[in-house]
């Protein structure tokens, strides 16, 4: 799956940065920089996707089938 997202980035109080994604609840991303804190980010929204699809995937029927939806 490819597509653009939003990362939004900010200096955490603790120190470093912390990121969040608006287009993915839950998503979230932390690191000593901008930079680590958006790699965190890619992460967790990968693993959530992958989640997602994974759970409706196992509930489709055999029949059932993907093809790709473009946007834009």
């Amino acid at each position: 799956m490819k597509g653009e997202l939003t990362a939004v980035i900010e200096p955490a109080e603790e120190g470093g940065f912390w990121a969040v994604c608006i287009e993915v609840p839950g998503a979230n991303g932390q690191g000593e920089t901008r930079a680590e804190a958006k790699a965190n980010l890619l992460e967790a929204v990968q693993l959530i996707l992958q989640d997602r699809q994974d759970d409706i995937l196992r509930s489709l029927p055999i029949d059932a089938v993907c093809e790709p939806l473009l946007v834009g």
